[in-house]
């Protein structure tokens, strides 16, 4: 566990992209934007996984994993820094901050997942891609709790977190130049190239993986971003008095459930607790139609709880499958994100059709069945 650390902390940084999702709200109010600028925020934040995952998959085949992992950490940190440094004149410069911070993000996540089973001992790999993932979420939770601490207690603007994850990037830079890596060596390895890596689609189970991801991802930005909307709409909570709260919720959901998959994957097989969590995501998902407010919070926590390890375990299930693809694999698992920048504008498409929020929330239970879909096939080893 203590070789992994410098790769735990690169794991917390990736979570400090995820505060997007919180900034819309606070940027729109201070740059008095339109809803459609407001939502542009997360879609140049997430469309760069769709642009670099691929790219540094195969640069990290000639590279490694160490070097991607440190360009992930530079990239991001220079995002951070523009605001330490200069603030915010316009909402051009927050939009390229964010831009920044979605490559640094993208590059992170396809080093870290691989980079995960190098440092981790025979049968662990699962396991502490999980633990890695609760990490993630703790960097994820910072996102709406330190604007709020930092104006409760501070009276310091939102824009305190920039010079604070700044610092935190500076450590984990000096954690991981200290890395020694031992790449698992695989017998088929083939050099990584952007054909090799397309030509990985043309196999079914690899396809199924690469949008069990796709959807997954976009079930949980629409689920985190639908929360205080659902909120005012079906039972008029005003979003105002609780803050970032109502979000934060879902995301210390995840972070309990990130730290508990840890700990269960100890002793319980990848491929069974896949189903579990999946089952779990819908129940809770289901509970949201039900008309009563307790049972609509309560199943937001279900439903974090049930997230927390489905990225990891579709990533690792398909890595220890293919091995020999690892690069490859990470490219495209990674290039799936940008289901965060497209699936929820279907879930608001769905919302004005049938009238209601609530109603949109068909779109990530329809993207939960068809992940509980690809666990039963795992489950049965079905690859194609």
């Amino acid at each position: 566990m203590l070789r992994a650390f410098p790769v735990f902390l690169a794991f917390l940084a990736m979570g400090f992209a995820d505060a997007t999702g919180p900034f819309i709200s606070l940027a729109r109010d201070q740059f008095q934007l339109s809803n459609f600028q407001a939502q542009m925020i997360a879609f140049v934040a997430f469309i760069m996984f769709g642009f670099l995952s691929v790219p540094m998959g195969v640069l990290q085949d000639r590279m490694g994993k160490k070097f991607i992992l440190l360009l992930g950490l530079g990239i991001m940190l220079c995002g951070m820094l523009i605001p330490s440094m200069l603030g915010f004149a316009s909402f051009a410069m927050f939009l390229f901050t964010v831009l920044l911070l979605g490559a640094g993000a993208t590059t992170l996540q396809v080093a870290g997942n691989p980079i995960m089973r190098d440092v981790s001992g025979p049968g662990y790999y699962s396991r502490n891609l999980s633990l890695a993932q609760f990490v993630k979420a703790i960097g994820s939770l910072s996102g709406p709790l330190l604007p709020v601490i930092a104006a409760r207690y501070w009276g310091a603007s939102w824009q305190v977190v920039f010079p604070i994850y700044s610092a935190a990037l500076l450590v984990t830079l000096v954690g991981v130049l200290t890395l020694k890596v031992k790449p698992v060596q695989e017998e088929n390895h083939q050099p990584t190239t952007l054909a090799s890596c397309l030509a990985l689609l043309k196999n079914g189970y690899v396809t199924m993986m690469v949008m069990a991801i796709f959807f997954y991802v976009g079930a949980e930005v629409s689920v985190s971003a639908g929360i205080p909307m659902y909120l005012k709409d079906r039972f008029g909570v005003d979003i105002n008095k609780i803050g970032l709260l109502g979000t934060g919720l879902f995301f210390l959901a995840l972070t309990i459930g990130r730290f508990s998959g840890g700990v269960l994957l100890t002793w319980m097989k990848p491929r069974v607790f896949f189903i579990v969590t999946c089952i779990v995501s819908v129940v809770g998902l289901m509970g949201i139609f039900v008309p009563n407010q307790a049972v609509a919070v309560a199943s937001f926590f279900v439903i974090g709880l049930g997230f927390a390890n489905i990225f990891p375990l579709v990533f690792s299930i398909v890595v220890d499958a293919m091995p020999e693809h690892q690069n490859a694999l990470s490219g495209l698992l990674v290039t799936a994100i940008v289901g965060a920048a497209l699936v929820p504008p279907v879930m608001g498409v769905v919302s004005d059709v049938l009238g209601s929020v609530q109603m949109g929330f068909l779109v990530p239970l329809a993207a939960l069945l068809y992940i509980t879909y690809v666990a039963l096939a795992n489950l049965k080893g079905a690859k194609a």
